[in-house]
């Protein structure tokens, strides 16, 4: 990476980190920002920061950022109004049942030829195979074939079952109005990457309250690839300090894992499924355990 020395003193040029601050001996000496990073100030202190990843909060890329300045979005995405979460709790719950925990190697192709409706194209296939973990590809599939067969009846069954799943989450978690300290510390609890600093002040930015907790935890699911978010979520609250969020919070949340986790849900999730691609690929899944 290549390493400049900057002239005055206690100060660095745009687009690049400090490296060590200027002495009376020596100058400050800096590097290049790394690729996907910016940074628009010229104090010694200032970090390089991450390009907002506009798609992450539901808007949409209308300027790509460069070495000095970050990406530039725009509200106008159907998924602005929604916050821009990318797989609810809900969506997450059926999909992993939908997924196998082995893997077959044609398992996306299967799962593609027994999907009603209309089909996935290859293009898109391939774009998911490149840009995804092999579970996480099922995910963005199904994703995908939900919204193209939004209106056949019974994907809208679907949906409406998922909806239905989701006011239960909000009936649950939506009355959580929680301070940017409190929600750092959910976020800090969770295994794996972290949710950074930036992004849970966009979220609360760009979120209402009662969104804030899911948006985050859809980050922190996007962050740490196959990670399961409930999972993750259980390990934060085994880990928080009681004096880390409201007590009304906690419980919220661990009735939340308790409701997606039911043997009710399970039932759900299982008709789902079997509606959605029949008794045919539930054989495969089945083999694949």
């Amino acid at each position: 990476m290549k390493v400049s020395a900057v002239k005055v003193f206690d100060k660095k040029v745009l687009n690049h980190l400090v490296l060590s601050v200027g002495t009376a001996e020596q100058n400050t000496v800096c590097k290049r920002c790394p690729d996907g990073c910016f940074s628009n100030e010229t104090s010694s202190k200032a970090p390089c920061r991450k390009h907002t990843n506009c798609s992450a909060f539901g808007l949409l890329l209308i300027q790509r950022g460069n070495m000095t300045h970050d990406n530039i979005c725009s509200g106008n995405s159907e998924s602005t109004q929604k916050c821009g979460i990318d797989i609810t709790l809900c969506e997450e719950a059926f999909f992993r049942f939908a997924v196998p925990t082995k893997f077959t190697p044609n398992w996306l192709s299967v799962l593609v030829d027994n999907l009603p409706g209309t089909k996935v194209n290859a293009e898109s296939i391939e774009r998911i195979k490149r840009r995804h973990s092999s579970q996480e590809q099922t995910f963005q599939l199904l994703k995908l074939w939900k919204h193209q067969n939004k209106d056949q009846d019974m994907v809208k069954k679907i949906i409406q079952d998922i909806d239905l799943c989701e006011k239960s989450v909000q009936r649950h978690i939506g009355h959580a109005n929680l301070t940017f300290e409190q929600l750092s510390s959910l976020m800090q609890s969770l295994p794996g990457k972290k949710v950074e600093t930036e992004d849970i002040e966009r979220t609360m930015k760009a979120c209402k309250s009662n969104e804030q907790i899911l948006k985050l935890l859809s980050l922190w699911r996007m962050k740490n690839g196959d990670q399961d978010t409930l999972k993750g979520l259980m390990h934060g609250l085994k880990h928080l300090k009681t004096y880390h969020l409201p007590k009304t919070v906690t419980q919220s949340l661990k009735k939340t894992i308790r409701f997606l986790h039911s043997f009710t849900m399970y039932r759900l999730y299982q008709k789902l499924f079997l509606e959605m691609i029949g008794n045919q690929v539930q054989s495969v899944k089945i083999s694949c355990l």
